[in-house]
């Protein structure tokens, strides 16, 4: 079982609720609908504080009021995948999942391989990625290989801690680091190079942000909110400290709008205020 903050039932929470909404409002369209997990970790967490558990994503998942046609699970740890497999077995619809103990990063070729296939076969699907690491592992050509499926909506995370310990560090490294492959490329470099000696009023996380945005934006993702509207979740530790961000990115405007409605309000069903 993975060791967790109390702050992981939040993220969890607007997954629950975005996972409802979208197989409800969705499954009478889409006959064939596809889950992906590249980073499902063992089935259930633990707060270290508490000692109490969650289910995590990939039960939630399972769990959801109508089930998907497939369910992609990937982890590196093989231990994360054996266990989570026992968890699966406990599920009505334990044969529709697939699990991999791979590099996240590899196995989604083999990931959009099969939904081609599938979509040859049975026709279009709807699809939803779940992009969730404990740090940098998520790398730029993952999510560019997961946009070519013409209908995959994808939820992001963001590191804002691991990228605030990382960038001042690696933004002289001559060679590529994780923050390089996470944006997919360098230009991050001069963003943050820029950002350093012009004192802007503008937070780096920000910039960072919508220079990520953009690049999905040139692979179709039109509809991914925008910064200061407070769709972009912001976790935060026990002393308010900024931990990651959700971002979401769809190519229709009918995913943005159920994203929108499920993180206007956190988990404690207070509404949100806007993020700077």
């Amino acid at each position: 079982m993975r060791s967790s903050g109390p702050w992981v039932a939040e993220k969890l929470d607007y997954l629950q609720r975005y996972l409802s909404a979208f197989t409800i409002g969705m499954r009478k369209r889409w006959p064939v609908m596809h889950y992906i997990d590249l980073f499902s970790g063992p089935g259930k967490c633990q707060d270290k504080g508490t000692g109490t558990v969650h289910l995590g994503s990939p039960l939630i998942a399972l769990a959801a009021s109508h089930p998907f046609t497939r369910y992609f699970f990937v982890d590196l740890d093989s231990k994360n995948i054996d266990a989570l497999e026992r968890r699966c077995c406990a599920s009505t619809v334990a044969e529709r999942v697939i699990l991999r103990a791979e590099d996240a990063n590899t196995a989604v070729n083999h990931i959009v391989e099969y939904i081609r296939a599938s979509e040859r076969e049975n026709g279009r699907s709807l699809n939803l990625a779940f992009l969730d690491p404990t740090g940098l592992q998520l790398q730029w050509q993952t999510v560019a290989m997961l946009s070519r499926v013409p209908r995959m909506d994808m939820i992001i995370y963001y590191p804002d801690l691991g990228l605030r310990w990382n960038m001042k560090q690696l933004v002289h490294k001559p060679n590529d680091t994780a923050v390089d492959l996470f944006f997919g490329g360098r230009a991050w470099r001069q963003i943050y190079l820029h950002w350093q000696s012009s004192h802007s009023g503008t937070g780096i996380h920000r910039l960072l942000i919508d220079h990520y945005k953009s690049n999905l934006a040139k692979l179709g993702y039109k509809y991914q909110g925008h910064g200061n509207t407070g769709d972009e979740p912001l976790i935060r530790n026990t002393r308010r400290g900024p931990l990651y961000r959700l971002m979401f990115f769809s190519k229709h405007p009918l995913g943005l709008e159920i994203w929108n409605s499920i993180t206007s309000r956190d988990v404690y069903g207070q509404k949100r205020m806007p993020l700077s």
